[in-house]
């Protein structure tokens, strides 16, 4: 049975895990656009906050509860983003102008640093960019997050 404590605990472990991947995939040279790292927002945010409601989900379930629609709020808002971030990968509607890779001014940076197109998909795994699938398991936190604000502690 989902109860808030074990919503919060999946949502703990699952966000972790997946910025754990995010840090996996980009040590194997997948290096990320600023939409990326703007996507990992949400998952620092939802890491300790998980974890210190569900501390609290024992003692106060209603604080619990309001947390949990905060998670869902937070998990909703960047699935929408993560769609964003993927339909502009695969050309449904242009994405921000300050991470195309232009120049900006037209004059030549004097470092190093790779160009990281936020219309490009490094990878795709079963069809899916990492932006789907950053959509995907936020909706699915989402999810799990509403259901478990619904039960008691």
């Amino acid at each position: 049975m989902l109860n808030q404590r074990t919503a919060l605990m999946f949502i703990f472990i699952v966000s972790l895990l997946t910025i754990i991947g995010a840090f996996i995939f980009q040590w194997m040279g997948y290096e990320p656009c600023p939409l990326c790292y703007m996507q990992r927002w949400a998952y620092y945010a939802a890491i300790p906050l998980s974890l210190i409601i569900a501390g609290i989900a024992r003692s106060n379930a209603g604080i619990a509860r309001w947390g949990l629609f905060l998670l869902a709020l937070i998990f909703i808002a960047n699935s929408v983003f993560g769609i964003y971030h993927s339909g502009a990968e695969w050309k449904f509607w242009p994405g921000p102008s300050t991470c195309g890779g232009a120049l900006g001014d037209g004059l030549p940076t004097l470092t190093n640093e790779p160009v990281v197109r936020c219309d490009e998909a490094a990878i795709r795994i079963l069809g899916l960019s990492l932006a789907g699938w950053n959509a995907v398991i936020c909706a699915l936190l989402a999810v799990v997050a509403l259901k478990g604000a619904s039960r008691k502690v």
